[in-house]
């Protein structure tokens, strides 16, 4: 027997279930590159968006003098969420921010959310408002930097009202004494720790140092939804997250198809925007479940 008549080393078959899995895995790792990118850079535009239309639609209102008062319309239902109440602006840190009703993780990507509870600032007794401190904008991701003295602004349908800086309280430290009888503060409320890795929450109060305005239509505790407590998720995500997780694995398993029927240039072609889109929107809706302050 020759050498060119020696059998040759067999060439090992391709292995079809790892080469799925190898796919899939790729998949999920472009799935979870969508969920950061959604928290950290498409989120912040969504809210600027969401900005620019709620200052746009809340400047008319106070230009018509519609702007809501209370947390209840006059049929005493409670304000629909997300329905812009105030602007919120502080010098120090050159922010405005159109604050909307409810305090959901939903409500809270588009900007600083008013606690329904509480009255609206500029009335007498404590005002709160909740913000994210680093996801969708992390409008207030910077109040721990206030100072005792500095000047925060609102504008509510009642008016401009001042407040003035109290200090910046974190867990462990005393709670203040809530203020007199016919006065009002203001406490802005975030998560405390490292970004996107909460440990507690922070709290900012200032004291109103304008005129105190009429107080109407306050809102019982209980009325106040377990979804717009601190440091919560929003549960009505769950369905729309199934619903997205579906399309998701659609989309995938179409992907992985053509990748295996057609190529992988055709694969990458279809696959890119497809999941790109549906990534992305299965990410929005799964943040809803993370906390609300985040």
């Amino acid at each position: 027997m020759t050498v060119l008549d020696e059998p040759r080393p067999a060439v090992p078959a391709e292995r079809p279930p790892f080469l799925l899995a190898g796919q899939m895995l790729a998949i999920l790792g472009a799935v979870l590159l969508c969920f950061v990118a959604q928290l950290a850079l498409i989120g912040a535009v969504k809210h600027e968006r969401d900005q620019d239309r709620a200052f746009t639609d809340f400047r008319y209102q106070l230009a018509n003098a519609t702007a809501p008062v209370a947390a209840l319309t006059e049929d005493g239902r409670l304000l629909e969420t997300g329905t812009p109440v105030a602007i919120l602006e502080i010098p120090r840190l050159r922010m405005r921010e159109v604050v909307g009703e409810g305090t959901s993780a939903r409500s809270l990507k588009s900007g600083p959310g008013h606690l329904r509870n509480t009255p609206l600032p500029g009335q007498a007794g404590t005002s709160v408002l909740l913000g994210r401190k680093a996801a969708y904008g992390g409008p207030f991701g910077r109040i721990h930097e206030l100072r005792t003295g500095d000047a925060i602004v609102l504008t509510t349908g009642q008016g401009e009202h001042r407040y003035m800086v109290q200090g910046v309280r974190r867990a462990g430290d005393p709670e203040r004494q809530p203020p007199d009888a016919g006065s009002g503060r203001l406490t802005l409320i975030t998560a405390d720790g490292p970004h996107f890795l909460p440990t507690d929450v922070l709290r900012v109060d200032a004291r109103l140092t304008s005129e105190v305005v009429a107080t109407s239509g306050a809102v019982p505790a209980f009325a106040v939804p377990d979804s717009e407590r601190l440091m919560v998720g929003d549960r009505s995500a769950l369905v729309p997250i199934v619903i997205w997780a579906l399309a998701l694995s659609v989309a995938a398993l179409a992907v992985v198809y053509v990748r295996q029927r057609v190529g992988r240039w055709h694969a990458w072609v279809i696959g890119v925007p497809l999941l790109g889109t549906v990534g992305v929107t299965f990410a929005d809706q799964a943040a809803a479940l993370l906390p609300n302050l985040l």
